[in-house]
Parts: structure tokens; sequence; C-alpha cells
């Protein structure tokens, strides 16, 4: 077995060891600090609007000869007609004795070509693959996180804010078959890019605009690749979630921002078999599985735009609230939330107690807050909701609930590390109170180990050939059991 890694900086990347697997001896590494990165050749973006300007026109006037034609075909014609445009002012450059490298010329291409079809200046951002994270405070003020967790500031992304605010129009309105906008009447953004980044979007209610880009590194992964490559799990753990997964167990997967959660719903998505139908449901497409299967059937939410309708809400929306009730005549025994942050916690709550394997992720805390923060979510659905029968419905549908942890150290000069911390069962109600067991909880250095064997959900993890027994040993080690985690924790604030 390879060794194992750990989720450090906003990438997974793997700890340095000495050669026997031994912790090298503590050193703290130089704090981030916000750096200019080296840059290419210099672009002039007024040139670049400029030739932008020319291409479309010319465009727009070959395209008004043969109407209706695909999206591909517009694209190939755009960029036909750029190399020409690009060429003809580098050799008018050159006759006037300012000559261009082919590098230049290059450069310049890509960014009107970024420009006409693209994410304009972002999409340079986007092409490179040591950055996770982009945070932009106005046109000028860009924070780049990278996957070894080192800070970088970036160019500016617009040469004003009202440019960068109408790059992000442009891009709502190229969102796709859901409809996105940004505007007045609503001045936030939340929507999938074309390389599967989260682009988010705030101006109006904010001193300027920001926007952040989250991509994700980690698209196509498996539990395998959890346990083995990046630390997120142990042996132990593995074996415990892919039975869960067989035995079509509900599980809830919980955490802060950034912990991991997607990535591990991912894991356990991908041990579904391919032929199993099965739906998801997303604000903002993120999970990609329908990408690589045939029977996804993959839901996102609508925004509403326009008058509002009777109800009070926008013509035309559509929440993954209304959408869970018409999934359960769509004859799947999975549903998948990407993430539940509202009041479709109580639909959710009844699909899943309907329905079996369903999965979904949820902001919270610690693991025991988890139950608060469904509680405090259900709460908002209406008034005939109450705090006893949100508690009862969420005994009524949840098996489990795996938390993450997620340990930033880079403000000390370390890393983000993350990790499976409690494993919880969820076993119904007994005497007006909720039954938990904590099967898997925090060992000496915070990650989980065995703590108790399963109680309502053993019989099922049994049918699907898991013996809870494996267990046992590392139960009775007690506080000084470490599971079967092969590697240290390089953590400068935790010692086990």
């Amino acid at each position: 077995m390879p060794d194992r890694q750990h989720l450090n900086g906003a990438g997974w990347q793997s700890p340095a060891t000495t050669a026997n697997g031994a912790r090298p001896p503590a050193s703290r590494p130089p704090t981030p600090t916000l750096e200019e990165p080296a840059s290419s050749a210099s672009i002039d973006y007024t040139v670049v609007r400029q030739l932008r300007r020319r291409i479309s026109e010319q465009l727009t006037a070959v395209l008004r000869e043969t109407p209706n034609v695909s999206h591909e075909h517009r694209q190939a014609e755009g960029e036909r007609i750029a190399a020409r445009v690009v060429r003809e002012h580098v050799d008018a450059l050159g006759q006037a004795g300012q000559p261009v490298s082919l590098r230049q010329e290059t450069e310049l291409l890509d960014a009107v070509a970024a420009d006409l079809f693209g994410l304009g200046r972002l999409q340079s951002l986007l092409d490179r693959r040591d950055i996770v994270n982009v945070h932009i405070v106005g046109c000028d003020n860009v924070r780049i996180e990278h996957i070894d967790g080192h800070i970088s500031s970036g160019p500016p992304v617009a040469d004003s804010d009202d440019e960068l605010v109408s790059m992000c129009q442009v891009l709502a309105m190229r969102a796709g078959a859901t409809e996105r906008s940004l505007s007045a009447s609503k001045p936030w953004l939340d929507m999938q890019l074309p390389d599967g980044s989260r682009l988010t979007v705030i101006y109006q209610v904010a001193v300027r605009p920001y926007v952040v880009i989250r991509k994700h590194t980690l698209i196509d992964v498996t539990l395998e690749d959890l346990r083995d490559k990046y630390g997120a799990i142990d042996a132990l753990l593995y074996d415990f979630l892919t039975a869960a997964v067989d035995a079509g167990l509900n599980i809830m997967i919980a955490g802060l921002a950034d912990a991991g959660k997607t990535t591990m719903l991912r894991g356990l998505s991908a041990r579904i078999p391919e032929d199993e139908q099965y739906i998801t449901l997303e604000e903002s497409r993120e999970l990609g599985t329908h990408r690589k299967r045939r029977w996804v059937m993959s839901l996102e939410a609508r925004e509403g735009h326009g008058a509002r309708a009777a109800d009070g809400r926008p013509a035309g929306e559509v929440t993954i609230s209304d959408m869970i009730p018409i999934t359960l005549r769509l004859s799947v025994q999975r549903i998948i939330v990407g993430e539940v942050r509202s009041r479709e916690i109580v639909p959710m709550l009844q699909a899943m107690s309907t329905s079996r394997g369903s999965m979904c992720t949820i902001h919270a805390r610690n693991a025991r807050s988890v139950i608060d923060r469904i509680i405090e979510l259900a709460l908002q659905h209406g008034p005939e909701m109450t705090a006893d029968l949100a508690r009862r419905m969420a005994a009524g549908a949840i098996d489990l609930i795996v938390y993450i942890t997620v340990e930033d150290e880079t403000r000390l000069g370390g890393r983000k590390h993350r990790h499976v911390s409690e494993v919880v069962e969820v076993g119904g109600m007994h005497d007006d109170r909720m039954v938990t067991t904590t099967i898997f909880g925090p060992g000496p250095d915070g990650r989980a180990v065995p703590r108790h064997l399963p109680d309502r959900l053993r019989d099922q993890l049994v049918r699907v050939g898991y013996d809870p027994r494996v267990l046992t040993g590392y139960i009775q080690l007690g506080d000084s059991n470490h599971g079967t985690w092969t590697t240290p924790l390089l953590s400068l604030t935790r010692r086990a």
C-alpha cells in the first residue's frame, strides 16, 4: 500500500517524512506572504478590447448570412477571424517599427480569445494548475491561494470595478441551460464555470465588487484515493464507509467551509455501482458525477427573474426544495444533494426517510452541533415546524453523520490538514431523546479511530459482508488507539 497523504494546503498534498516514515524534526516554514508572481510579457488590454470589438463586428456580419449555427461553428469562425485580425495588427506594428515577438503575438491572441469566448483576464487564472482559490476585492486586488498553501497576489483582472462587474454579468448570461443573473435587483451570483470551478460574485452591497473563484482539484476521486493518496481516511474507515454505501445507508457529511465535504461526497458516490441510476440536486453544479456516469440525473436550481408570482417568489424560480418531491416519482433509490443550507432540509429528510443510500452535505462547527444545525434550518420551513418534529424527522431519516475536520495552519507557516474525525450512528428516538452512537471518534491527533460498535445499523452492514467485530480490538485500546493511520499528522499545534 502506498504511503498515506494528508489534505494539506487548499490542495491535498503528501507530507514530508523520513525514510522510515517518522516525523522529521519540527521546523517552521516561512510565513506565507503576498507576493507578485513572475509575469509574462505585458498585454495592453485597451488593444485587446479594440481587437475584440473588431472581431465581434466581423463575426456578426459573417453569421448574419448563416443564422442558427451551432455554438461550436460560431466559436470556430470567431477563432479564425481572431487569428487574422491579430496577425494584421501585429504586421501593422512591425511596419511602424514596433516589432512583436511570436510569444507576444500568441499571448495577445490568447487574451483576445479569452475576452471573446472565455472569461477575460480570469481565464489565465483558471488555466493555471497551481491555483486552487482566487479572492478578488475590486478589479485590482487579487489574492491567489496555491496548491502548496502559499499566498501570492495577482495582476488586475479588469481596468475598473465596473468592467469587472460587466465581465461577470456576461458570464452569467453564458451560464447555459440554467438561468443566472447579476443585477441591481439581485446583486450576487453563484454559478459553475465551464471547467467546473465555482464563481461567486457580490456587488453593490459591498464597498467594491467581491469575486471568489473556487477551483476543484479533485473531481474524479474515490474512497481508495482518499485512503491511499490523501490521508482523509484510514483502512478501518475505508472498509466501514464502503460497507455503508453498499448497505444503502443514508449519510450526512458535515464540516466547516473548505473542509472537503464535496470531495468526500464524490468519493462516496464513486462507490455506487455504475449501472445504478440516481439523482443529484445542487444549487450550482459542483459534483460532476453526471459527466462520468451514464445514468445519473443532474438537476440544478434555477433563479427567478422579473415580477414576483402570487406566492411572493420571483417568477420562474425553481429551488432544491421544489425539486425533491418530484424526484421521488422518478423510481430511484438514492438522492444526493450537494449542500443543504436552508429550508430544503425538510423535504431532504422526507426523501431520506423513504429512500436508501441518499447523501448530502451540511455546514456545522462540530459533529455534536449537526443535529442543532438541522433543527435550525428546519425551523425556516414554516410555522408548522417545531424543534421536536425536526429532531424526530432527522432521527428517522439519517443513518450516519460523517464529520470532516479541517485544521488550517497556514497562518503559522504550516498547511491545511483535512481528515474524517468522527462517524456517528443515528439510532432513532428513545423517551423523546435522539439516540446516537459514536462509532469513530477523535484519536490522540484528532483523526477518527474506533470507539464503539454499531448498534442499529449492525445487521445492515453484516448483510453486505462487513464484520463490525474488526473494530473490537481497537476499541479496547482506549486512548492509546491510533487506528490504522500509517503516517503521522504533521501538525504544528498537535503533538501526538
